[in-house]
């Protein structure tokens, strides 16, 4: 079967969802049988989002093969099985990046080096090699980030134009905007979508399906008009209303309009299966409705105002009260504003990755709660690093002990980059990236969790453990129940004799579905909602 492509564009204002749309229509292909990849195009000029500002990008999800991507690739692991790597997230910085080295190397032979063709056809040349990751693949969805108009989306804009171009049979766009309701008109306008969509078709690109953002459903005589003045087809006018009880609404939306029937006979193909299944999607939404338990965790980390910093976090936590038919709150607590209140009526705290110094005292202050008072404790990357230098300081009684990270001077430290760590030879203090093997210990409830000897989890930091104090913490009930071997480095830390404090210095929220939740959320959900019910 020939490799067909949808094009994924956003229109009017930014913030549409249209990542967690790309997402639900790959999860709707995939089940109606087609194997598909997924590819998001950035036009931001930075080579990949991981020096960025979590205020400004939200999370940075990271692959097993290491690459740094954008957050929208958490939606397309959450809601399918397409391959991710660094074929699946390509950058403007990244494009240039390779088109500058290139002409540096003379390939270009003399070239006068431009965006038409040098720039486009290394953004063509990323769509195909997301094609060719695996064997076998249907289909390829491409996101385009940023919003049609912008000056910084015109290369990718063109490249797109000329793909569908040399391949007029196999390719499509989608393009998502806005249909925004006048409450003081009362009334529903399309003028953007037609101004959105008009803007497309000026650069060359004709919009084969409109997808329309809204306030609430759409009714047929807007969707006519959108349809007339868009030059599309009344049934490839789709609405994608504001949805009423969680995001895994999204593809029963679009399956109940038939999406997937549209988008397969656009493209021509046929798909193994006639129907979409979305049985999962509806199991989560009746769970969501009806919950046999209650649970609050608190969240307490320097980000909290930008909630998409820590969007998987949140995602997993769902995701293992979902399959325990519990209702989730989270509570944000301010790292930097933590106190005695903060802890009231929380039946679990998570402290999640980050770097700098912001927010180290609150906490410290939230392990040493957790560990004293007997409460679940979840520590993600910082957050397991923060759990062994409280212990450190309050149980070993090294007060000064730090991480090199804050304190380059400190007397004791407990967390630091291997290159100042003794006996370690030929290691450099670069970021550890991407999956990495870890051995469990049969005794530790990080093996009761996963119920095997061995996993794979994914990396993104700098420090690690110190194993100079290891012997120290090992005598005192600090258990390293996960090991990555070939390093003899701490990926997963426990305290003995508590009922559930956990810290692992890899992510294992980039590894959690809504159809699968992460063996560890699981577990400490589980142990939150004991402790509601002990409590």
């Amino acid at each position: 079967m020939q490799v067909k492509y949808i094009f994924i564009t956003g229109g009017v204002v930014s913030s549409l969802g249209k990542g967690l749309t790309s997402a639900s229509i790959g999860n709707l292909l995939e089940s109606r049988g087609l194997k598909i990849a997924m590819l998001k195009l950035d036009p931001y000029l930075n080579v990949d989002p991981g020096t960025m500002n979590p205020f400004q990008h939200g999370e940075v999800y990271v692959t097993d093969d290491g690459a740094e991507t954008d957050l929208d690739l958490g939606h397309y692991y959450r809601y399918t099985n397409t391959p991710l790597s660094k074929a699946s997230n390509a950058t403007s910085g990244q494009i240039y990046n390779t088109v500058i080295k290139r002409e540096r190397k003379g390939e270009y032979l003399g070239q006068t080096v431009q965006v038409i063709p040098h720039v486009t056809d290394e953004i063509k040349k990323r769509i195909l090699d997301c094609s060719i990751q695996e064997e076998g693949t249907n289909l390829v969805l491409v996101e385009i980030g940023g919003t049609v108009g912008d000056i910084e989306s015109l290369p990718f804009l063109e490249a797109i134009r000329q793909f569908r171009n040399e391949r007029p049979h196999d390719c499509i766009n989608i393009h998502l905007t806005y249909v925004p309701y006048l409450k003081a008109a009362g009334e529903v306008k399309t003028k953007p979508t037609q101004h959105s969509t008009g803007e497309l078709r000026s650069i060359g690109i004709m919009p084969d399906i409109i997808l329309c953002r809204s306030e609430n459903v759409l009714s047929d005589q807007i969707k006519e008009k959108i349809a007339l003045f868009c030059n599309v087809s009344q049934d490839s006018v789709i609405d994608e209303p504001d949805v009423e009880k969680s995001i895994y609404e999204v593809p029963l939306q679009l399956s109940r309009q038939k999406l997937d029937d549209t988008i397969i006979k656009r493209l021509s193909l046929s798909p193994p299966k006639s129907e979409s299944n979305t049985a999962i999607w509806e199991k989560i939404i009746h769970t969501i409705s009806y919950p046999k338990e209650k649970v609050t965790i608190g969240v307490v980390g320097k980000y909290i105002d930008h909630q998409d910093a820590y969007k998987s976090v949140i995602e997993s936590l769902n995701h293992a009260a979902l399959s325990l038919d519990a209702e989730l709150k989270v509570r944000y607590i301010d790292a930097d504003k933590v106190s005695e209140k903060s802890f009231l009526g929380c039946d679990g705290f998570l402290v999640p990755g980050g770097f700098g110094e912001r927010g180290w005292t609150g906490k410290i202050q939230t392990a040493r709660f957790c560990r004293e008072k007997k409460i679940p404790y979840f520590g993600i990357c910082l957050g397991m690093q923060i759990m062994a230098i409280e212990f450190a300081r309050h149980v070993l009684d090294l007060s000064d002990s730090h991480s090199t990270e804050i304190d380059p001077n400190t007397p004791y430290p407990i967390i630091s980059l291997l290159s100042e760590q003794e006996n370690i030879l030929n290691m450099g203090g670069t970021m550890r990236l991407g999956a990495y093997p870890c051995k469990l210990d049969p005794a530790s409830r990080a093996f009761k969790a996963y119920n095997v000897e061995e996993i794979q989890e994914r990396h993104r930091h700098r420090y690690e453990f110190n194993n100079a104090f290891k012997s120290d913490f090992e005598k005192n009930g600090f258990l390293f129940s996960g090991i990555w071997e070939e390093g003899m480095l701490a990926e997963i830390v426990e305290i003995v004799d508590h009922p559930w404090m956990v810290g692992t210095q890899f992510h294992p929220e980039f590894k959690s579905k809504p159809s699968a939740a992460h063996p560890l959320f699981k577990s400490f959900i589980s142990a939150a909602i004991k402790e509601q019910k002990d409590g």
